[in-house]
């Protein structure tokens, strides 16, 4: 759920997360036009195969699942007719497909394309990092042309919701090396937008399906120019160059008087987070690593690092989801953090920097390049650790170069899924995927979160799985692997000129398939 992990094979909902050059759109499609928009986004995917990852979590643009969300995140029909049926004590989920769907090249969709998509992603040959979160699907099988029937290997509370996943056209997938195909970049689906042309590093542009059976989208083009630097993405959006764009907070708030703009903000599972690896001589101490929880001041970060667009992180599920567990709110308390390293033998050297056994208490911290909110939350929080005696040195690189460090070296990350906890929480946190690229980056092992984390999957009791993951977020303060910062506002501006544009709950992967184009292809022209 990193950045980087957009950008590798594991490319998942949002179309445009990941790190790229900075361009801007061709002189065709500066100011955009009556029936075209020009988005601003910091960056592009590998991919926009399904099979790897790509639109897992909905919205695609190009793909459409068995199931989509609504504006409240409800679950309503797409390539099925209807909800699944669910029989066999929640084992069995039967959909039926729409009548008369075609593939943007003219091909009628089966359940053959439904069935080979979910089996190919289910391959271990597939380079799918996801795969885990459809662990609970036994077999997938058509029953005729029109019916898919998933039988589980245990119930799974949110299965239905894991039915958003795109489905891809067998026949021109089926002799492709998945990890390699044309289907990687020139993708062919069943939803409302079709790729026109992909310029690596620059822009993506789309073209509307008027064959799509939601209807043909009243916005003809879309241009996703790849800009990579926040200031000219702003620059770009104040000349006219863009019609909207993605910004941070601080720069968003430059538009509040531009009467031609309209500011859109999406409350987020996104958060922001360091991960702890216990590769680390000095994060493998849980003293450490407590006091480190205890030191961080999450609200100052709110308030002056994200300019109020966002809420302190006590956990990786935010305070307004009913999932979150009352009660670990917390203030920054640095008498807390300096008795638990006192306690723990880390006693203050000549410059203040704690040592133990010989070993000072310091770590690098990496962050990520070019993304200025994760370094000021980097700084911040290492300012905050040194006034409890930790030494955290920042350091930015690339996703090339912090990818192979990330084993021994803390990371400023973000995650967040939106839909379940089990979405976000498994690949976080699970000791069986440790180490697993950038699942568990922070390679943490705890039992008792692993047990909750089971039980909280293979439960369909509402009231178990509220115990489990509570549980789960009491045992985090206990013994931490992460230290959570803050849960982030994601933040558009764009001219205002269409109507019908709204915002979600958003995940941590945000660009084409988030934000106010979410539903692009319902728009309407301003009368």
């Amino acid at each position: 759920m990193t950045v980087r992990r957009i950008r590798t094979a594991a490319a998942t909902a949002a179309l445009l997360t990941g790190v790229a050059a900075c361009s801007a759109p061709g002189d065709s499609e500066v100011g955009g036009g009556a029936d075209s928009v020009v988005i601003g986004v910091a960056s592009e995917p590998d991919t926009l195969s399904p099979l790897l990852g790509y639109g897992k979590d909905g919205n695609s643009k190009v793909f459409d699942g068995l199931l989509a969300r609504d504006a409240d995140l409800r679950l309503r029909p797409a390539l099925a007719k209807a909800l699944p049926e669910v029989t066999d004590n929640g084992l069995t989920y039967t959909y039926t497909l729409r009548d008369g769907v075609t593939f943007s090249d003219g091909e009628p969709l089966t359940s053959a394309d439904v069935v080979f998509t979910y089996e190919t992603i289910l391959d271990a040959k597939t380079n799918n990092t996801s795969r885990s979160e459809l662990d609970a699907i036994k077999k997938v099988r058509a029953d005729g042309d029109d019916k898919v029937v998933f039988t589980l290997k245990y119930p799974y509370a949110p299965f239905a919701g894991r039915t958003v996943l795109p489905v891809i056209p067998e026949h021109i997938a089926k002799g492709q090396d998945p990890n390699t195909g044309s289907l990687n970049t020139k993708p062919v689906g069943t939803g409302p937008y079709v790729l026109t042309a992909w310029s690596k590093g620059e822009k993506l542009t789309f073209k509307a399906n008027p064959g799509y059976w939601g209807g043909a989208p009243k916005v003809k083009k879309v241009t996703m120019a790849v800009i990579k630097d926040d200031d000219v993405r702003a620059t770009r959006l104040r000349s006219g160059d863009l019609d909207g764009a993605v910004l941070p907070p601080n720069l968003a708030a430059t538009f509040k008087s531009d009467g031609a703009k309209k500011t859109y903000e999406a409350t987020t599972y996104d958060f922001r987070a360091v991960t702890l690896p216990q590769g680390n001589k000095v994060t493998a101490d849980r003293a450490v690593r407590r006091a480190l929880d205890a030191a961080v001041d999450r609200q100052g970060m709110v308030d002056t690092i994200l300019d109020g667009a966002g809420r302190p992180a006590y956990g990786p599920l935010p305070v307004d989801t009913p999932w979150f567990a009352k009660g670990i709110e917390r203030e920054q308390d640095l008498s807390e953090a300096q008795r638990i390293l006192d306690d723990a033998g880390w006693k203050a050297d000549d410059d203040g920097i704690r040592v133990k056994n010989g070993r000072r208490a310091s770590f690098t911290l990496l962050c990520p390049s070019g993304d200025k909110v994760r370094q000021d939350h980097a700084l911040a929080y290492a300012s905050d650790a040194k006034k409890a005696g930790i030494e955290v040195k920042v350091e930015s690189a690339t996703w090339e170069v912090i990818e192979p460090r990330m084993k021994d070296d803390a990371v400023l990350a973000g995650f967040g899924s939106t839909g379940d906890p089990d979405y976000g929480l498994h690949t976080l946190l699970h000791s069986s995927l440790a180490g697993d690229g950038f699942n568990n980056m922070a390679r943490y092992v705890d039992p008792v979160v692993d047990k909750a984390l089971d039980t909280g999957r293979r439960s369909s009791d509402t009231a178990t799985r509220k115990a489990a993951y509570d549980e789960l977020q009491r045992e985090l303060l206990k013994n931490p692997g992460y230290t959570f910062l803050t849960h982030i506002d994601h933040v558009y501006v764009l001219a205002d000129r269409w109507d019908g544009l709204t915002t979600q709950v958003e995940p941590h992967e945000h660009g084409f398939a988030s934000g106010p184009w979410w539903n692009l292809e319902t728009w309407q022209p301003k009368k």
